[in-house]
């Protein structure tokens, strides 16, 4: 009797039985490179099955934060594994989820009230996208159009990827997307042009909610934007009851400098979406948090005016496990002071890339440095993907956004590994480009 699965390891290697069987995403398979198989990782280090070693110099999309396999966060969560591993988050509760919310409620801006588990980035924005238009719909409202930022990313979902600003990723579903207009982003100059369109807009459009990622729009290629122009969209969006939704699932938890990007800001969101680091890459997880006002928009006898939306893995205790543990690394005086050591060393290195006659433009907040190459490229070009190359021979993992490289690294990085990752980046630039 043939045995199901029994000839499935058709290579030797596990790129080459990858490539039997698995769909990978933002891949064009046809023409994309052989994938490269990760065994382990440990702090900022990424191994390959060949025994070769990277630094992992973007966190893993901006999750592993702490490190890859922290060894505080994996008792966390091997202590809770123990206890309660999955239950149903309908009907019940625990300890884990609730700890978490009151955590997270002492360090969110302060207008946060209520927190809504989910599962990943693009769902927490869903949520957050959906919030805003019951909550008008419950109230009798006639508003049913969503306002963004041009070059905004929120997701791939439908809600996420209607708001999203980005046409690579949204291709073939657009006729299929809520009603969104899009907003310029003020980048200071233009700043009282972007809020005199907003005020025409307001005037002309039901506009139900405005979702931005604060100061940072993260796959745009960490293009920084105007406090004071977001500042004043916040406060035109508050007084018209336009529901202000933040977007930090890569801003959050410490990557400009403060817990949360919106700490820059005098005016607060009415939902704040979390994902990424919220869980350190450990265990998937999305929250969407929300001010009171939101809530008591869907508290009512009426059961079709709640938010009928939730996922299997809502409220997972041991992802719970997993941000508890994370929170208290991130409030620690080691890792803030990391970051403060970081930021120090990205000053210092953004002004010599000032200099460099091959670069365009340099943006630095926080742990975030980005700058721009005096060229063009496409996206996912030749080009682009040569700089890949490159960087992954060097030993150093790093994901150019077309012409726009970016450093977004674990917060126990070392100063000798950054150098290695300034260096390699140098030596990029005067060798490729």
């Amino acid at each position: 009797m043939k045995i199901l699965g029994q000839n499935i390891r058709f290579g030797k290697s596990l790129s080459e039985r990858d490539e039997k069987v698995i769909w990978h995403p933002l891949t064009q398979h046809k023409t994309a490179a052989p994938l490269k198989a990760i065994k382990k990782a440990k702090g900022v280090w990424l191994e390959d099955e060949d025994g070769k070693q990277y630094i992992d110099a973007i966190s893993s999309w901006y999750t592993s934060m702490y490190g890859h396999c922290n060894s505080k966060i994996r008792k966390a969560v091997s202590k809770q594994m123990e206890k309660l591993d999955q239950v149903v988050f309908s009907g019940f509760t625990h300890e884990p989820a609730v700890e978490l919310a009151e955590k997270l409620l002492e360090i969110l801006p302060q207008n946060q009230a209520k927190l809504f588990f989910n599962d990943n980035g693009s769902t927490a924005t869903e949520i957050g996208i959906k919030m805003a238009l019951q909550y008008h719909h419950n109230q009798g409202h006639k508003r049913h159009v969503m306002l963004a930022l041009e070059e905004g990313f929120h997701g791939d979902t439908f809600g996420a990827m209607s708001v999203s600003g980005l046409s690579v990723y949204n291709g073939a579903f657009e006729k299929h997307f809520i009603e969104v207009i899009r907003l310029p982003k003020p980048v200071g100059y233009n700043n009282d042009e972007v809020i005199n369109l907003l005020q025409q807009w307001i005037e002309t459009y039901e506009i139900a909610g405005f979702i931005y990622e604060p100061l940072v729009q993260g796959a745009a290629g960490m293009k920084t934007y105007s406090k004071a122009g977001l500042e004043d969209i916040l406060k035109l969006c508050k007084l018209n009851d336009i529901i202000c939704i933040a977007d930090e699932v890569m801003t959050g938890f410490g990557k400009t400098g403060k817990t949360f990007a919106s700490q820059y800001m005098q005016t607060s969101p009415d939902v704040i979406c979390l994902s990424k680091a919220l869980s350190a890459g450990m265990v998937p997880m999305g929250i969407t948090s929300c001010s009171q006002k939101i809530y008591d928009a869907f508290y009512d006898d009426e059961l079709s005016k709640g938010l009928f939306h939730g996922h299997t893995y809502t409220g997972n205790p041991l992802a719970c496990a997993a941000a508890l543990a994370s929170i208290k690394l991130l409030q620690s005086e080691e890792i803030q002071q990391q970051i403060k050591n970081i930021m120090s060393w990205h000053q210092s290195f953004a002004i010599q890339l000032k200099q460099h006659p091959k670069i365009a433009e340099v943006r630095q907040i926080g742990m975030i440095l980005a700058f721009d190459l005096s060229v063009k490229m496409e996206r996912y070009g030749s080009l682009r993907n040569e700089l890949y190359d490159y960087f992954m021979q060097k030993g150093i993992f790093l994901r150019p956004l077309g012409n726009t490289i970016y450093i977004l690294t674990p917060f126990v990085i070392k100063k000798e590994e950054m150098q290695q990752v300034y260096d390699s980046i140098l030596s990029c630039v005067e060798e490729v480009i």
